[in-house]
């Protein structure tokens, strides 16, 4: 972050129904955020002097509100909401479509997908990185709410290797559920096998083993 920026801040907190108008979240807004984009966190569950729970959820409009197949999106973002409620816990619900690429690109690459490529083939023939996700805007916003020590929820170590090189403690990192079906299991196979993602994956459900 720039030193003559001003340091990130919480700018407003509402309560937010969820899951059924069953749970009030706590829904944080911030100023000053590095990146200048509108993350925004979700506060769940009995918060304690116990170190958070805490999930980075990158947004996917095609898995998270419409439900897509294709990733495993949707399905880790009810995971989540579920069990940092019952834990206590932190959601960071981060602007970062289609690993960091956006919205309209993460289609090209859809494109590129249904002609043969994998995920990482077809951001790198757009000309972007495997991941072009930068996760200083989360560490800004846990350090904005007190936070310094968290217990990740991801099966994605990059993310724990970020946030350790920008000051935030990751005592342990706990794995989501697998979500695989016969439309993503390419797309799980891939992240493990170029990003290290913590998945135990059997055969492609798309064929007979």
């Amino acid at each position: 972050m720039n030193p003559t920026q001003p340091h990130p801040c919480i700018k407003q907190t509402v309560d937010l129904p969820i899951l059924g108008g069953n749970v009030i979240a706590k829904l944080s807004s911030f100023d000053n955020l590095s990146d200048g984009r509108e993350h925004i966190a979700l506060r769940l569950g009995p918060m304690s002097d116990a170190v958070p729970l805490v999930r980075l959820h990158s947004e996917c409009l095609t898995g998270d509100v419409f439900g897509s197949q294709r990733c495993d999106c949707g399905q880790q973002l009810t995971e989540a909401l579920y069990r940092l409620n019952a834990s206590g816990g932190i959601l960071l619900y981060l602007r970062q479509e289609g690993r960091g690429i956006g919205l309209y690109s993460k289609i090209d690459a859809y494109a590129l997908q249904a002609a043969g490529m994998d995920t990482y083939a077809a951001n790198r023939a757009l000309n972007f990185a495997d991941d072009e996700r930068d996760y200083r805007c989360a560490a800004e916003m846990l350090q904005a709410m007190g936070v310094s020590a968290i217990r990740l929820l991801s099966n994605n170590p990059d993310k724990a290797r970020q946030l350790t090189a920008l000051g935030i403690t990751v005592v342990e990192r706990l794995p989501t559920g697998v979500y695989a079906n016969q439309h993503n299991h390419p797309y799980l196979q891939a992240k493990r096998v170029y990003t290290d993602h913590q998945l135990e994956l059997g055969a492609d459900p798309g064929f007979d083993a």
